[in-house]
């Protein structure tokens, strides 16, 4: 057994879909299959279930997946151990982000990285399921490090860095009846249309439990997933918003007002599983190093 037949192995149980791994391997599909087959000879057990319209993971395909990543990981961290000594750390790094944040320079900061350790094979990755989604690539080893805005007992288990955390603010049409007060609360607008982010995202999550934890309830009539693009769906008269304060875009023809509601908080972090390769661990260092200078 090597470690090429494992990657095969877990790019398969994450994909699918031999087609979609050997892209992903920059390999041809032959030679995964046949990775796959040999890899299934040496365990004397068979780890997919093949059909012309599916693939799915046997009960030993299951099993095998969690280890396997552990044995990835274990390799990636003696090779990372032993680059040190050569030069610096090298091997590969996927991280899950969003591409809709203005409040935290991403770009730049993954810049510097790249340029500390340019033997890094730096891989960025978006999740349609927001957060959620991201914190699931990393408990499934799909990327190494994600950015997210889950509420921290969401995150029992993980590695977290908490990068930035801002109050929520109700968002309104100038023309609402309420625009023109100093503050609100969720009960004054639970029972408005709302606009918010797809279910999964952070934000959603937070506001959700939010008007649960208060006996409300509330009818979502517009998902947009760009937290930006928000507040104008509410200038457009759509519905009303709550949104984190720091991810507020000035916007024409809607008014912002601070929530009467106590301990209802965004926090932007990033995670990691709980032992991070020496590359992701970099990463996690470079940003606590732009938070204390913050």
């Amino acid at each position: 057994m090597d470690t090429r037949q494992l990657d095969y192995f877990v790019t398969v149980a994450e994909e699918l879909n031999f087609t979609r791994a050997a892209h992903r391997l920059f390999a041809v599909q032959s030679t995964v299959s046949a990775g796959i087959r040999s890899l299934e000879q040496e365990l004397g057990a068979t780890l997919f279930e093949r059909s012309s319209k599916r693939i799915a993971l046997t009960p030993a395909g299951i099993a095998l997946l969690p280890e396997a990543h552990a044995a990835i990981e274990a390799i990636d961290r003696v090779r990372s151990s032993v680059a040190l000594t050569k030069g610096g750390i090298r091997g590969r790094l996927r991280v899950g982000i969003f591409t809709n944040l203005d409040f935290v320079d991403l770009p730049a900061v993954f810049g510097v990285f790249h340029e500390r350790y340019p033997l890094v094979d730096l891989q960025l990755v978006a999740s349609a399921s927001g957060s959620t989604g991201l914190a699931d690539d990393v408990r499934r080893g799909r990327v190494d490090v994600a950015f997210m805005g889950l509420p921290p007992p969401d995150l029992v288990g993980f590695h977290v860095l908490a990068l930035a955390r801002s109050a929520f603010v109700a968002v309104l049409p100038l023309t609402h009846p309420l625009a023109t007060r100093r503050s609100v609360s969720l009960a004054e607008l639970a029972s408005e249309r709302w606009v918010d982010s797809p279910h999964g995202f952070g934000n959603r999550i937070a506001v959700d439990r939010a008007i649960a934890s208060a006996g409300l309830s509330r009818l979502v009539t517009a998902e947009v997933a760009d937290l930006g693009d928000v507040p104008r769906f509410v200038a457009a008269g759509l519905g009303v918003a709550v949104l984190p304060e720091i991810t507020y875009r000035a916007t024409p023809d809607v008014t912002v007002l601070p929530l009467t509601d106590h301990g209802v908080d965004w926090i932007f972090s990033a995670i990691s599983r709980p032992a991070p390769s020496l590359a992701a661990a970099a990463l996690l260092e470079l940003f606590q190093e732009r938070i204390k200078r913050a």
